[in-house]
């Protein structure tokens, strides 16, 4: 994968990166199973160590579900701080081998070091550099997937987690694909993987025996991204300019809701938290949108477009408001609100500053 002009890509991926942390800082938490979150009836895993993953814990669990699983687990509260500081170092010692960074979330990145500052001939070589200098710096291990696109590193990168490291040469990689489940490829969700299941498409290879016009009648628009992946193929390139289309922060309650007063303050911390990063950013959008989920798991959106962006606070808090308020007299109790602001004047990069609260995926 080093010959010619083909391209040497790699997805880092940071082990269990919350929880690591965690761990790395308090000696007490090495060795038992930790998970980032709150254990309150209607609290979430953020992310879960590797020694609470053995017991099925996982991000994204609940936590009296993640309790039950493993009794012995340890909660710890998030320090969204603490991860985005030790993200920017991580993304500093990207910046020693490649200007090519596409983050992708506070503990993960695409990199292109075709032409790698390092010098290094290789880009085998150039993921353990990479993977030796985010060890010595920040004490903490990484996995990295090396392919020639973006879809088959990002698989690789799962190929020897945790601490470790696989190659997609393009001598193995249609063949490769052929052997894996679809319920691993990017752009294949639950969902879509029950009904690609259904149709007789359990792995790569099953998928690449269908034909375009078979997929196009099932999957529409998305016929032609599994026909290209099926067969190993994804043209994107790593983008360092990637807009990002919106900013939001949600916030599941501990009890359903039916006080307007503890809504609205519920609410206005996710406009507050929003507010942060568009500041912090100096990106503002024109259209705020509060997300509302009552009790028996029904979704709703409420949106405003303004004439201008909304580049004040007291707004963006006002705006928000008057959107909730929109739904009242309540029917049933809100177990969720979620504010979103979308539509920006000048899109931020998504390398410009990271997220402010962005979930660590299951590794």
């Amino acid at each position: 994968m080093d010959r010619g002009l083909i391209r040497k890509i790699i997805h880092v991926d940071m082990d269990a990166f919350f929880a690591s942390v965690e761990q790395r800082d308090d000696p007490g938490l090495r060795g038992r199973p930790v998970a980032v979150g709150y254990p309150a009836a209607r609290g979430v895993v953020a992310a879960a160590s590797y020694e609470a993953r053995a017991f099925g814990v996982r991000s994204a669990l609940p936590s009296v579900t993640a309790l039950r699983r493993c009794p012995d687990l340890v909660f710890v509260p998030p320090r969204f701080d603490v991860y985005r500081a030790v993200s920017q170092q991580i993304h500093a010692i990207f910046a020693e081998f490649t200007a090519l960074i596409q983050p992708l979330s506070l503990d993960e990145a695409y990199l292109d070091v075709t032409d790698n500052r390092a010098g290094l001939p290789t880009a085998w070589a150039t993921a353990k550099a990479i993977r030796a200098r985010i060890l010595e710096e920040t004490g903490l291990t990484a996995s990295a997937g090396i392919s020639y696109n973006k879809f088959l590193a990002k698989l690789a990168s799962d190929q020897r987690k945790p601490n470790g490291q696989f190659a997609v040469t393009p001598e193995m990689g249609a063949a490769w694909v052929e052997t894996l489940p679809v319920s691993r490829f990017y752009g294949v969700g639950p969902v879509t993987a029950a009904k690609m299941k259904r149709l007789g498409i359990e792995t790569g290879a099953d998928l690449r025996a269908k034909s375009m016009a078979f997929l196009e009648e099932h999957f529409g628009s998305s016929a032609a991204w599994y026909f290209a992946i099926a067969r190993g193929e994804d043209d994107r390139p790593v983008n360092p300019n990637r807009e990002r289309k919106s900013s939001g922060s949600e916030t599941t309650f501990d009890h359903d809701l039916t006080d307007p007063a503890a809504i609205e303050a519920g609410v206005l911390r996710m406009a507050d938290d929003v507010w942060a990063w568009c500041a912090a950013r100096q990106a503002f959008g024109r259209t705020v949108t509060v997300k509302i989920k009552y009790q028996d798991f029904q979704q709703i959106t409420r949106s405003r477009s303004h004439a201008a962006v909304v580049a004040r606070h007291d707004l963006l808090r006002q705006t928000s408001l008057d959107l909730v308020r929109s739904v009242y007299p309540l029917a049933k109790g809100i177990r969720l609100v979620g504010v979103t602001v979308s539509n920006f004047d000048q899109p931020p990069q998504e390398n410009a500053m990271l997220p402010l609260f962005e979930p660590e995926v299951a590794a």
